[in-house]
């Protein structure tokens, strides 16, 4: 029967894509826990380091590069993070939902782009953005010697004066079920949460030698952590996503399979049914000659 081989290979070919899903849900859920381990590790660190450079930046007659501003500058840099692969939902569409509200929010400035990752890459050339770098992601497990270079242009870029803000785009990641994007200022500095008072208790005499020599060499660092950390927030993000997409496609995968099953089973059965009534009809027919 003609129904019957068409439900048994549509089974077969599901049952095989069922599996491939069920491989990437595993791969995805061994890299989810190592990647939320690892921002989860990292997280109050990059929170301190950024709630120090606030309260620095408050303190009076302390000076450095990275604590000026540029109020004339007519562009802003948006670092954009994103992944390099597909099957993560929405994650990397509402990056983009969060750039449309930048953009409404800085009308003055004109923003320029550096992404990080291939699917950020494609779709900022797509819309005709401007960008002015490129950096390579790697599928392997991120290290703070991977952010070096995408510090240096970052800081050498604020520090020339031509942008009066950096901003950073990427997605937070909150729990494996919930991951938002988000719009974050990187430069200037900035620390909403640190108060005039609490400024106040930190010296500019605790600075040994200078001031200016450890700020020159402290916030860099405190730029390069707080990149590292929005990567691993990205990357816990990713993989999370991906884990739920391919656990969704494999259980609807198996209820596919058990829907299938069931209307194999039924029409298989009306088949032997009708043929035991044709049987039988054939046999009382023999029996009444």
């Amino acid at each position: 029967m003609a129904g019957l081989r068409d439900i048994r290979r549509r089974i077969k070919s599901i049952q095989g894509t069922r599996k491939i899903t069920r491989a990437m849900q595993l791969v995805s859920a061994a890299k989810m826990r190592k990647s939320q381990n690892a921002v989860l590790a990292s997280r109050s660190y990059a929170s301190v380091a950024q709630s120090l450079a606030g309260k620095v930046a408050d303190l009076p007659n302390v000076r450095a590069e990275l604590f000026r501003t540029y109020p004339k500058a007519q562009k802003a840099a948006v670092l954009m993070l994103s992944t390099n692969r597909g099957l993560v939902g929405s994650l990397n569409t509402n990056l983009f939902s969060q750039l449309k509200k930048l953009e409404a929010d800085e009308a003055g400035a004109k923003l320029e782009f550096i992404t990080y990752g291939k699917k950020v890459r494609q779709t900022a050339r797509r819309l005709d953005k401007k960008v002015i770098a490129d950096f390579e992601k790697s599928d392997r497990a991120v290290s703070v010697r991977d952010v070096y270079p995408i510090t240096k242009l970052v800081t050498s870029l604020y520090k020339s004066g031509e942008y009066k803000k950096v901003f950073i785009i990427y997605n937070h990641f909150y729990s494996t079920l919930s991951q938002k994007s988000t719009v974050s200022q990187i430069l200037p500095f900035k620390d909403d949460l640190i108060t005039t008072d609490e400024a106040e208790d930190f010296e500019s005499d605790y600075f040994e030698p200078s001031p200016a020599y450890v700020l020159g060499n402290l916030l860099p660092r405190i730029v390069e952590s707080r990149i590292y950390q929005d990567i691993l927030e990205s990357n816990a993000s990713e993989h999370s996503a991906r884990m739920v997409m391919m656990k969704n496609a494999t259980d609807a995968a198996g209820d596919l399979i058990s829907d299938l099953t069931l209307t194999y089973n039924q029409l298989r059965q009306a088949k032997i049914t009708t043929e035991l009534a044709e049987i039988t009809s054939g046999k009382i027919a023999l029996e009444n000659r």
